[in-house]
C-alpha cells in the first residue's frame, strides 16, 4: 500500500453535478452551490470549449472529478490508456477530489455500459485494492470509493458490504464515497435496514456524500425493484437517511447528482438548497 495525501478541498457544504446548459446561471447566482462535480470521462478529450469552460469554473469552485469507467473491481488489469487520460486531466485541472465506484464494466476486451456488483470476499477486497494503489500510484493522490447500489446479491460473498469497503480502505488507504440514495436503493432491493447500514458504515473514511433520484418498478415478484437513475429528484426517505447522517457526523460536502432528463437551474439549485439546510441545521419545517 502506497500511502497518499487525504485531499480535503471540497467545503461541507452543496456541489452540484455540472452541466453545461447552467453555466451562465452558475457564474451569475450560484445560490448555495459551493463546488462542482463532473464525470471525468466527459473531459479527456482534446480540450475545446468544454475545457476552457472548465478552467473557468475551476478558478470560482472547488472541482470533484468523478469516475465512471476505470473498472475498479474488473478481472483484468485497468486499461492504461484510460488511466494515462484520467492522470492528464487530474494534472491540468487540479480537481479537489477523485473518486471511482465500487464496481466492473469490462470483460475481456468489451465495455459494459453499467456499472456492476462484486462478491464480497477477502480475494476480491485484495484485487480491488491492488487497482485503487495503482491509480493512487499514477494520480499521486488518494482516491475514494463509492459504496454501489445492487440488485442482486453473491452467495459467495463472506462479508458485509461495510466489512468489505473498510477492508478495502485498510489494504488500499483510499477514502469512502458515501452514495445515500445508493444505500436506500440497495437495503429495498436487498431488504435490509438502510439505517443499520449506515450506523455500520466508516463514515471517517468519507471525504464526499452524494444523494440522486432513483425510479421504482417492480421485479417478477412483484417486489419493489429501485434503479439508480439519477434523472429526478431526491425521495423524502433519502432526505430523512441523508438528514440522519449529518446529525450523527456533521456537515460534509454533498453533491446533488441529476445525468440524464437535466432540469432548469431553478429545480437544481432548489434540492442544493435543501441540503444546505440540513447542512447548516436548519429545519425547513420551521422555515
Amino acid at each position: 500500500m502506497t500511502t497518499h495525501t487525504h485531499q480535503t478541498g471540497l467545503p461541507p457544504k452543496p456541489g452540484v453535478g455540472y452541466k453545461p446548459q447552467h453555466i451562465e446561471a452558475i457564474l451569475d447566482d450560484p445560490g448555495p452551490v459551493a463546488w462542482l462535480e463532473i464525470h471525468a470521462e466527459n473531459y479527456m478529450g482534446g480540450g475545446g470549449v468544454p475545457h476552457a469552460q472548465m478552467r473557468a469554473l475551476s478558478e470560482r469552485f472547488p472541482i470533484s472529478c468523478h469516475g465512471v469507467g476505470l473498472s475498479i473491481g474488473g478481472n483484468g488489469p485497468l486499461d492504461r490508456d484510460h488511466l494515462d487520460r484520467l492522470r492528464h486531466l487530474v494534472e491540468w485541472l487540479k480537481p479537489a477530489m477523485f473518486s471511482e465506484h465500487l464496481a466492473w464494466s469490462t470483460h475481456e476486451t468489451g465495455f459494459l455500459n453499467d456499472l456492476l456488483p462484486l462478491p464480497y470476499t477477502s480475494r476480491t477486497a485484495q484485487h480491488v485494492a491492488d487497482h485503487i494503489d495503482e491509480v493512487q500510484t499514477v494520480l499521486g493522490r488518494q482516491m475514494l470509493l463509492e459504496n454501489p447500489s445492487v440488485y442482486v446479491a453473491f452467495a459467495e460473498s463472506t462479508m458485509s458490504e461495510t466489512d468489505f469497503l473498510r477492508d478495502v480502505a485498510q489494504r488500499s488507504g483510499c477514502g469512502l464515497l458515501l452514495d445515500v440514495n445508493n444505500v436506500y436503493v440497495s437495503a429495498t432491493n436487498q431488504h435490509y435496514d438502510p439505517d443499520a447500514y449506515l450506523r455500520d458504515f466508516p463514515m471517517h473514511l468519507v471525504g464526499e456524500i452524494h444523494l440522486g433520484g432513483h425510479d421504482a418498478e417492480e421485479d417478477d415478484r412483484g417486489d419493489p425493484l429501485l434503479i439508480d437513475t439519477h434523472d429526478r429528484e431526491v425521495i423524502d426517505p433519502v432526505w430523512a437517511l441523508y438528514e440522519t447522517v449529518i446529525a450523527r457526523h456533521g456537515a460534509m460536502p454533498t453533491l446533488i447528482e441529476w445525468d440524464s432528463d437535466i432540469p432548469d437551474w431553478p429545480v437544481l439549485e432548489g434540492e442544493a438548497r435543501r441540503a444546505d439546510a440540513i447542512l447548516s441545521g436548519v429545519s425547513l419545517a420551521a422555515e
